[in-house]
């Protein structure tokens, strides 16, 4: 009887995300009989469907769905395995998985892959977006290298390093440009913005606005600090917003900004790993060098906007 083999579940897993055989069999070089019969090989194999066949599209089993689950990491596993044989020739080389949170990919990102591939060539950069549980669920499935999000994150079998802090600022409508700022508490009784939930920074802003006392009723969400700004400059509400995103965020709206008192609501972001990454030194390496070009442009932007910081 026939074992099963890499190729197998490299043809399931291109089966599955595709849900079709032709579509399937394009995207891995094949012709459409000899994928199909590659399938049936391995349901023969696993000794069940994995697959339900209709004329225009695949479903997979719950056996399937269980298989491709298993399949997908065991191919990524491989892949690394790949990876870690060709930088133990050639360091900062191959593929490098970066994962960042919403509130600061827009802001960084660009400005990070620049600099890494100018100071490490040979590395194949894949960034992700996305919010911090699904970042830290990918860093444990060794599906993500890195990740940079809001610190601490503080779960044993990853690693932290700080990269900066940046404040909060208070978001407003160009009318309200010089009226007191608010305090946390007058904060929680306005009519707040917020990110949706499952989104880091709307709980940081709400452990700023004291949440015990807000209305639930006026806290509205938005999926993005741009739709918020936006909601913001139409006259409906306030907002928080952190200092990176400011440049971006008001260039097309009509609103104020104000930075609060000391001490003023922050947040410190940082790169998380895996402890157990084989990766590590090169990471502390990769991680100096994202430090320094977050700092400078921090300070790039605050120039721009007049605001006085300190790094």
């Amino acid at each position: 009887m026939k074992s099963l083999t890499l190729k197998h579940l490299r043809y399931f897993t291109a089966l599955a995300s595709h849900g079709h055989f032709g579509r399937a069999a394009d995207a891995c070089s094949i012709s459409q009989p000899a994928l199909s019969v590659q399938i049936k090989e391995m349901e023969a194999i696993m000794g069940r469907p994995l697959v339900e066949r209709a004329a225009r599209e695949i479903r997979l089993t719950a056996f399937g769905e269980d298989i491709l689950e298993r399949a997908q990491d065991i191919l990524e596993r491989v892949d690394d395995l790949g990876n870690l044989s060709r930088r133990a020739a050639a360091p900062f080389s191959g593929r490098l998985r970066i994962g960042m949170i919403p509130t600061i990919a827009p802001y960084l990102l660009p400005t990070v892959i620049q600099a890494l591939a100018a100071r490490f060539p040979n590395l194949t950069l894949e960034p992700k977006e996305t919010v911090t549980e699904t970042l830290l669920s990918e860093m444990t499935a060794s599906k993500l290298d890195l990740a940079i999000v809001a610190l601490p994150i503080s779960e044993p079998a990853l690693q932290e390093f700080a990269l900066f802090e940046e404040e909060f600022l208070l978001v407003r409508s160009a009318r309200d440009a010089g009226n007191p700022i608010p305090s946390p508490s007058q904060l929680s009784a306005m009519d707040l913005l917020l990110l949706e939930e499952g989104h880091c920074f709307r709980d940081q802003a709400l452990s700023f606005c004291d949440p015990a006392n807000a209305r639930p009723k006026q806290i509205m969400e938005g999926s993005s600090l741009s739709t918020l700004v936006q909601m913001v400059g139409a006259g409906i509400g306030i907002t928080l917003i952190p200092e990176m995103a400011l440049s971006l965020e008001i260039r097309s709206a009509e609103v104020s900004v104000a930075r609060f008192p000391s001490p003023a609501p922050s947040r410190s972001v940082g790169l998380i790993w895996r402890k157990s990454s084989p990766l590590s030194a090169e990471i502390l390496q990769i991680g100096a060098v994202i430090r320094k070009t977050a700092e400078a442009h921090l300070a790039l932007h605050a120039d721009q906007n007049g605001w006085a910081r300190s790094l």
